[in-house]
């Protein structure tokens, strides 16, 4: 048996969603760490981690650790974005805050 790869395919994406952002949830830190670095290793030069809610400061944890213990000197922060978006039902809305940070990585 053997196997064929099409080199010519993008890479899939989830649902509109570009293939360098990385959304940080209720998975372990080191998951999205590992993430990023696995991303910034397979030759992409910025990266974009979104979070929302109580996860904003799982995220910029994540991105301390890489900064820090990963790519020393090597990955800057390029932007901070923060919003707010609005949840729910007409009856039930509420204020969600957003925060976007780009990174980008030097040689």
């Amino acid at each position: 048996m053997t196997e064929q790869t099409n080199l010519d395919r993008p890479a899939p994406t989830r649902s509109g969603i570009p293939s360098n952002t990385i959304f940080v949830g209720q998975k372990p830190l080191m998951s999205y760490v590992t993430a990023i670095v696995m991303q910034l290793n397979s030759g992409s030069k910025e990266l974009s981690v979104k979070a929302r809610g109580r996860m904003i400061s799982q995220a910029v944890d994540v991105v301390e650790v890489c900064r820090r213990r990963f790519f020393a000197g090597k990955l800057n922060i390029k932007e901070i974005a923060i919003g707010t978006e609005v949840l729910g039902d007409e009856g039930e809305k509420r204020n969600v805050s957003t925060i976007e940070i780009k990174l980008a990585k030097t040689d």
